[in-house]
C-alpha cells in the first residue's frame, strides 16, 4: 500500500511539472488555498484536520473528567486562552481576493469566530490545568513510542523542506516570481514567505497584519505573480517529489509512525465512545 501511494505521488508530481512547463506563463489557474493544488504523498502519514478536531474533543473531555476531580467541577470543555493562533499557509499568499481586502493578513471576525466559547479559566483552574492537560495527553498516546514514532513524517518534513529548497527548478521559479513583484514596484523578496513574514506589516499579538496600502498592493502583487508563473504548482509538485523519494528511502519508519497514528486515532475513538 505505502508503496503504491508514494509512486502515485512521485507520477503526480512529474505530470504537475510537466504540465507547468508546457502551458506558459500567459495562462492564469485558480489557486485560492493550499488544498487546491491536491495532496501530497506524506499526506496519509500526518495528523489531519479531522483528527484534530476529534482529539481535542477527546482531550477536552479528559481534562474536564480530570479537572472534576482536582474541585472543578465546572470546568469548560472550551475554555478561553489569552492569545489566538497564527494563520499561514505553505505557500504565503493564495487568494487574490483576500490579498486586495486583507493583504497579508484577514479578517478580524474570522478570529473572533475560531476563539474558545467557553468562558475563561480561574486562576486555581490554570493552576491544575497543566497536570490534567499531562494526563489527557498520556491517555490519547498510551501504547505509542512517541520518541520513536509519533507523527514522523512531521519530523522528516524538516529535512525535506530543505531538499525542496535546494531544488534548482523551485529556486528558478522563486527567482522569476522575486523579478514579477519587483517590476511591480515593491520590494524583490527573496521567496513568497519571506514577503508574507516582512515585519513592515506589524503583526499584531493574534498574527493579523495591519491591512496597509501598501501591505495589500505587496500582496496583490505577490499572488498575481505566483498565479501567472505558476509558482504554487511548481512548488508543490517538488514538495511531492521530495516527498516521495524520502518515504522510499525511510519506508519502514514511515509504516511505523502511520501504525502510531492509527493507534492514536483508535484511542481517540474509545474515549469519545466512552465520555462524549
Amino acid at each position: 500500500m505505502t508503496r503504491r501511494g508514494w509512486r502515485r505521488g512521485a507520477v503526480a508530481g512529474v505530470a504537475v511539472l510537466a504540465s507547468i512547463c508546457a502551458s506558459g506563463p500567459e495562462r492564469l489557474q485558480v489557486i485560492r488555498t493550499a488544498s487546491d493544488l491536491g495532496p501530497l504523498p506524506t499526506d496519509r502519514y500526518d495528523y489531519t484536520p479531522q483528527d484534530h478536531q476529534r482529539s481535542q474533543r477527546a482531550s477536552a473531555l479528559l481534562i474536564r473528567a480530570c479537572m472534576a476531580e482536582r474541585g472543578h467541577p465546572d470546568f469548560p470543555l472550551d475554555p478561553r486562552y489569552p492569545s489566538d493562533p497564527v494563520v499561514a499557509t505553505d505557500y504565503g499568499a493564495l487568494d487574490l481576493a483576500t490579498a486586495r481586502r486583507w493583504g497579508y493578513g484577514w479578517d478580524p471576525a474570522k478570529a473572533l469566530a475560531l476563539r474558545p466559547k467557553g468562558r475563561r479559566m480561574t486562576y486555581a483552574e490554570y493552576a491544575d490545568l497543566p497536570t490534567c492537560n499531562a494526563e489527557a495527553s498520556r491517555r490519547l498516546m498510551r501504547g505509542i513510542d512517541v520518541r520513536r514514532d509519533w507523527l514522523y513524517a512531521s519530523t522528516r518534513a524538516i529535512e525535506v523542506d530543505k531538499a525542496v529548497k535546494r531544488d534548482p527548478r523551485l529556486r528558478a521559479a522563486w527567482d522569476v516570481w522575486s523579478r514579477c513583484v519587483a517590476e511591480q514596484g515593491f520590494t524583490r523578496y527573496p521567496d513568497p514567505v519571506a514577503a508574507y513574514t516582512d515585519d513592515a506589516w506589524q503583526r499584531d499579538a493574534d498574527g493579523n497584519t495591519r491591512h496597509t496600502q501598501r501591505e495589500r498592493a505587496t500582496a496583490v502583487a505577490d499572488v498575481t505573480c505566483k498565479l501567472r508563473h505558476h509558482t504554487a504548482e511548481l512548488w508543490h509538485a517538488v514538495r511531492a517529489q521530495k516527498q516521495a523519494v524520502d518515504i522510499t528511502r525511510h519506508r519502514d519508519r514511515y509504516a511505523a509512525g502511520l501504525h502510531a497514528l492509527q493507534t492514536y486515532r483508535a484511542n481517540v475513538s474509545e474515549v469519545l465512545r466512552k465520555l462524549g
